[in-house]
């Protein structure tokens, strides 16, 4: 039976139904938890503490992950924080997925930077030397949405990534909410990284 659940499980069936997958996944992994076995990300079963209680199955499902799932966030929001949100853990959740946006932007512009100068370096409009855009930039329209972005990005360094990474988590404490609008947010960046244009090398 577990061999039939990896290979119906297997990544390639799901290429183009990413949200199909982790339902599933996360459906039989209620079941399984029972057992002291979970599914993961790569159709590969793993063992976990056993759980005892039907509540306590659900939970290790992720009531936060299928929050998100139902907002319908970007896959790279749930890949980069998976073991956080199957543990509730909303402090490190958010961390991993400011961090994840970071590196998005150095793997598409090739910066080597970090935070509020990694931002200003790639989708900085004053000097021209822009590495990523937004659209043409040939508008003030364009160019205000350019800029719009690049502050919204350097918000969500500043406001959720430097506490979460220089605090203690018994000092900043992240709630649920907080992390669901959090990842929210993050989440409607990502599609624009998706579309930028590399303006040069």
């Amino acid at each position: 039976m577990l061999a039939f659940v990896q290979a119906a499980m297997h990544p390639a069936r799901y290429v183009e139904r990413h949200r199909v997958f982790e339902d599933r996944k996360a459906g039989i992994n209620r079941a399984l938890s029972f057992a002291g076995i979970e599914l993961g990300e790569d159709s590969k079963l793993r063992a976990v503490t056993s759980a005892t209680t039907i509540t306590e199955a659900a939970a290790r499902a992720g009531r936060l992950r299928a929050e998100l799932q139902r907002r319908e966030v970007h896959a790279e929001v749930l890949k980069a924080c998976r073991s956080e949100l199957l543990e509730e853990n909303y402090f490190h959740a958010v961390l991993e997925a400011t961090k994840n946006l970071a590196d998005r932007i150095r793997s598409l512009s090739g910066l080597t930077s970090d935070g509020s100068d990694l931002v200003n370096q790639a989708l900085g409009t004053r000097d021209g030397t822009l590495v990523l855009a937004f659209n043409s930039l040939r508008t003030m329209s364009g160019e205000s949405e350019q800029r719009g972005m690049m502050q919204l990005m350097k918000g969500v360094f500043a406001v959720f990534r430097n506490p979460t990474a220089h605090e203690l988590k018994t000092k900043w404490a992240v709630t649920e909410r907080e992390a669901l609008d959090l990842l929210t947010m993050v989440s409607l960046l990502h599609p624009r990284l998706d579309g930028a244009i590399r303006t040069r090398r």
